[in-house]
């Protein structure tokens, strides 16, 4: 898979980045990531009706924006049992706010998802007939859904691929890369689309987000256990990655990092500001 489109790319990746997707995938075959058993393509009981199965794909989505996996997981479940007739777009449009409230607590900014997925559920059923879009487009336009939800939402129910889903996971990854060059996860998306070939992009979400839950961490990477470390610029370019082993390569990879200033860790606000916009 080459990416000499008809002009070449505007941004261009690390010469050995298929070397790093490669190596990625390797540190990735045991697939117990926290996203690889609770992630939302994870949660849908194959029992359910296919619309019923997309309708909490979304909510899962909506609800897992500043939230560990696990309390995702349990909110949904929580919905499920909860609600009379289950989780599902009538039963979400007809519990009150304070229930509803109750019921996904503790997830991160509750309030303001209560609001989101009450609001949600009205405008699915008003312009959707009840059903989740397979649209990105439309999707956006519903309260708290912004790029990456949507383009994960649309590939998962949709079964195809229409774009790289970009969270604060994959944003700081590809930049530690330099797969991307950019200060937030919406321009990461695009720079990554603009450049890798699409039969890759599928993959990305699910295996960049397990890799960031467990060892491309945001504070304290483990970058010696990283297959990567020699070929990544920012490898022990932060001062709570463990450090590097005593091989002699450590001023010319540190000082590369450290001249790349958008390698560091991003300050929670503002990953916090993006994954709400």
């Amino acid at each position: 898979s080459n990416n000499n489109c008809n002009s070449s790319p505007a941004f261009r990746p690390h010469p050995r980045w298929q070397e790093q997707l490669s190596n990625i995938r390797k540190m990735r075959e045991t697939r117990d990531a926290p996203v690889d058993t609770m992630g939302c393509e994870q949660l849908p009981d194959a029992a359910l009706p296919e619309h019923i199965r997309h309708f909490h794909v979304l909510v899962s989505l909506m609800l897992s924006s500043q939230t560990k996996d696990e309390v995702t997981a349990g909110a949904v479940r929580r919905l499920r049992e909860s609600l009379p007739g289950g989780l599902t777009v009538d039963s979400l449009r007809a519990v009150d706010d304070t229930t509803l409230g109750q019921l996904i607590h503790p997830v991160g900014f509750w309030r303001r998802k209560t609001e989101y997925l009450k609001k949600a559920a009205q405008q699915l059923l008003d312009k959707h007939a009840g059903l989740v879009p397979h649209n990105v487009k439309e999707l956006m336009a519903l309260p708290g859904v912004g790029p990456k939800m949507a383009t994960i939402c649309v590939n998962v129910v949709s079964g195809g691929t229409v774009g790289i889903g970009v969270d604060t996971h994959v944003h700081r990854i590809a930049n530690r890369l330099r797969w991307a060059d950019t200060n937030a996860p919406e321009k990461t998306q695009t720079v990554l689309e603009s450049w890798m070939p699409s039969d890759l992009w599928g993959e990305i979400n699910l295996l960049l987000v397990g890799f960031g839950q467990q060892i491309c961490r945001p504070i304290g990477p483990k970058c010696s256990e990283c297959l990567n470390s020699e070929i990544c610029p920012a490898a022990f370019a932060t001062g709570a990655a463990s450090k590097r082993p005593a091989k002699g390569k450590k001023s010319e990879a540190a000082s590369s990092a450290s001249a790349q200033p958008s390698v560091k860790a991003e300050q929670p606000a503002q990953e916090a500001a993006a994954a709400a916009a």
